[in-house]
């Protein structure tokens, strides 16, 4: 099979090989200059795995013991970040009962300002939109929302709303993809859907898509393949999935493949990693790819887990 064969599918056991040996190359360098993407990449991976009906490729031992705290590795700060990756692979799992729920929740909620309802990531006090995403989020995954404001979350949210209908990273910020994720599936979880503009929002969102099929994130950058996941979720949420092209789209993510050692890229013929990997996974599982397990495109985890926990779908306006 030559190599423009492998790329018009889905190379599912060259993925699943390639995220079992991520743990397995602690003697290159680049290992250990990225310590602190160590729980990022556990989420990662055991997400793409579950979506690939592989999760029993990597075993539970495996797993637990990586997490350490809600830093980014053993030892390391803490960030609301990193906290909603260590909440999220817990649900997956079903180990919420290993960790102080209760504390996870403290936390979270020591990092709102009571006064304008933004979050910081840590206590050095830096402000973002992914923080709102990411407290809400980890609560709702948690039940626990009623442990902050959340109209004044919502409140901080809409001020970062731009007149072509996207959301900054802060107010005043220009619209950017994966701050639109944040913001609306923000909103979503906290059923604020009816704030967003679903038509003028779904057509910049839909703007983002390039002749190559690629997506962007923001007007006049280059197509990312991790953009299939942070345009073709809020348009999913918003219902206007239909809206971009869904062959194109697939194409280009399928020759992002490395279709020797496995892994999804940015874009064609750069270096695979997991970050892209999984998102491109994931926008598969959004377009329907075949024999993909659904994804949810509000919380960024199978279907099947999120309706384990009794969580409502929170999609459309």
């Amino acid at each position: 099979m030559d190599t423009s064969e492998k790329q018009n599918r889905l190379l599912v056991d060259l993925h699943v090989k390639y995220i079992q040996s991520l743990d397995t190359k602690k003697d290159d360098l680049e290992y250990w200059l990225t310590e602190h993407l160590r729980l990022s990449g556990v989420y990662w991976g055991l997400t793409a795995l579950d979506l690939l009906n592989s999760i029993d490729a990597l075993k539970k031992e495996d797993v637990k013991p990586t997490i350490g705290g809600f830093g980014g590795h053993i030892g390391h700060d803490p960030h609301l970040t990193y906290t909603l990756y260590a909440v999220q692979i817990l649900v997956i799992e079903d180990a919420l009962d290993a960790v102080n729920v209760d504390k996870i929740v403290e936390y979270v909620a020591s990092c709102q300002d009571r006064d304008t309802g933004a979050f910081t990531g840590d206590e050095w006090g830096e402000i973002d939109t992914r923080f709102s995403y990411c407290a809400l989020s980890c609560l709702s995954l948690l039940k626990r929302l009623d442990a902050i404001n959340v109209p004044k979350a919502v409140e901080f949210i809409m001020l970062c709303k731009n007149f072509d209908g996207g959301f900054g990273v802060s107010p005043g910020a220009e619209s950017h993809a994966g701050q639109i994720f944040c913001c609306v599936g923000a909103l979503a979880i906290v059923n604020s859907l009816h704030l967003v503009d679903a038509d003028l929002l779904g057509w910049w969102l839909c703007e983002r898509q390039l002749k190559n099929g690629g997506l962007n994130g923001r007007p006049e950058k280059l197509e990312d393949v991790c953009y299939s996941w942070w345009v073709l979720s809020a348009l999913s949420i918003l219902g206007r999935l239909h809206w971009i092209n869904k062959e194109k789209l697939i194409e280009f993510v399928l020759v992002a493949q490395d279709s020797e050692g496995g892994g999804i890229a940015d874009r064609p013929g750069d270096m695979a990693d997991v970050f892209h990997t999984l998102f491109g996974i994931a926008g598969l599982s959004l377009l329907g790819y075949p024999d993909l397990k659904p994804v949810d495109p509000v919380y960024c985890l199978p279907k099947h887990v999120v309706q384990r926990i009794g969580l409502a779908e929170r999609y459309h306006v």
